[in-house]
């Protein structure tokens, strides 16, 4: 059952999409696009951060919900390249541009932001679960998804500050660092090659 909040997140997401409200907007100005009132935002999201949170946060749960369902078949080099695809599209980078937002705020005040620190570990789970699959034990799955979520994160950051100096060399490079599936290792004595890591479009945002 939809509460009042669930609501006005709907809302903020249908006349938003993929563009969050700028830092520079102010909670009337927010109210105003969206036709509720300033006094409703302030009630159920706190601030123009809790807002831009909130957003993120159903955002990123509806991605990984994607992302899930795409991986059922996918070797893990493969997994990584759909959610690097999925965060570089350019339609897609004002949404990354706001994360690392929220990740500077949450930095400075973790209290404040204990929904979004919490859902941070979710592509970390998908991807231990899709290492698993590819012959991973537990401990090594852990490991390289805890690593590659890091250098993702990295890599993304980099890409919204500087576009082009050679992000996805250096993913396709920590891709290679990972260990092969047993049954790789078993049959050939090497890992497959990862694939190459491609940007969902060629324009730069």
């Amino acid at each position: 059952m939809s509460t009042a909040r669930d609501r006005l997140l709907a809302r903020l997401l249908s006349t938003y999409g993929e563009e969050p409200p700028p830092s520079t907007s102010s909670l009337r100005q927010i109210a105003a696009r969206v036709g509720t009132s300033h006094a409703l935002l302030r009630y159920h999201f706190g601030s123009h951060a809790g807002v831009l949170t909130a957003m993120l946060v159903a955002q990123r749960a509806h991605d990984n919900d994607t992302l899930a369902r795409d991986s059922a078949t996918a070797t893990f080099s493969e997994f990584v390249e759909r959610i690097w695809n999925l965060y570089t599209d350019p339609e897609r980078i004002a949404r990354v541009r706001s994360f690392f937002l929220v990740v500077g705020l949450a930095v400075q005040d973790p209290e404040e932001f204990t929904e979004f620190i919490a859902s941070l570990n979710d592509l970390t789970s998908l991807l231990i679960d899709v290492a698993r699959r590819d012959g991973d034990s537990d401990e090594i799955a852990a490991l390289r998804a805890t690593v590659t979520v890091a250098a993702l994160r990295g890599l993304l950051l980099q890409e919204v500050l500087a576009p082009g100096t050679l992000a996805e060399p250096a993913l396709r490079l920590i891709l290679q660092l990972g260990p092969p599936p047993a049954e790789a290792r078993a049959t050939s004595g090497t890992g497959a090659r990862p694939p190459c890591i491609k940007r969902g479009s060629s324009k730069r945002p």
